[in-house]
């Protein structure tokens, strides 16, 4: 039988039974690493490109992850091994990822009941690229909303205009970008896309961030790009 959003019945327990799976490790004892339960006195790093690309300008990934996981420990947030093992590193192949690029885990992608859980993680001033999202086969355009849990990030997206936050765009960004109104968030503060279908970005604040992302379900067919440049 064929669920709503066109799922069968053996789609739906094979997802049940993975997001149980990812719930159940997090919780046993021997799947977490050596991680600090409290945030640390560690000073935040600075970043430039050279740390993140070999001499013929290739992307290293390997370094990205083990940035955010120092991140992580001067936050106190715990590094399980489903975290090592699920979390992603983007640069969108813009080779400016000290500026702009992002990771992230998929907790949870339900096109079943149409839900999506995701952590954003973000360096110190590090901007994802302007996107949107379009409706696509599996579904409507993705809603989303947004709650740093530490640091703190700049949300732009539609609206009138605060020049006083434009300087916060990284500048290999920041005359291609169509969002001009921002509103910073603080940690536990709640900011949202105002509607399906528009431009939107953020930048994290001076000590990085890690945002916690509700949203409708995620089609990565329905996801756009404003700098012609990028790509997944």
């Amino acid at each position: 039988m064929s669920s709503k959003c066109g799922l069968s019945r053996r789609d739906l327990i094979s997802g049940t039974a993975v997001a149980a799976g990812v719930a159940l490790a997090s919780q046993l004892g021997g799947s977490l690493t050596a991680a600090e339960p409290e945030a640390t006195t560690k000073p935040v790093k600075t970043y430039t490109n050279a740390d993140f690309y070999n001499a013929a300008g290739e992307f290293q990934e390997d370094k990205a992850k083990e940035a955010y996981f120092d991140m992580f420990r001067r936050f106190g947030y715990p590094i399980s091994e489903t975290l090592r093992k699920g979390m992603w590193v983007l640069d969108f192949h813009l080779g400016d990822y000290a500026n702009v690029g992002m990771a992230g885990i998929f907790w949870l992608n339900r096109q079943d009941y149409c839900y999506f859980g995701h952590e954003i993680y973000l360096l110190p001033g590090q901007m994802i690229p302007e996107h949107q999202h379009l409706p696509t086969e599996k579904g409507p355009a993705k809603m989303e909303s947004w709650q740093p849990r530490h640091g703190m990030i700049y949300t732009f997206g539609e609206g009138e205009p605060t020049p006083e936050f434009l300087t916060k765009i990284p500048a290999s960004q920041r005359d291609i970008v169509k969002s001009r109104h921002c509103k910073p968030l603080k940690i536990d503060e709640v900011g949202d896309l105002n509607r399906r279908e528009a431009w939107h970005f953020m930048v994290a604040g001076p000590e990085g961030a890690l945002v916690t992302e509700f949203g409708t379900y995620h089609d990565m067919a329905g996801l756009r790009l404003s700098n012609p440049k990028a790509k997944l």
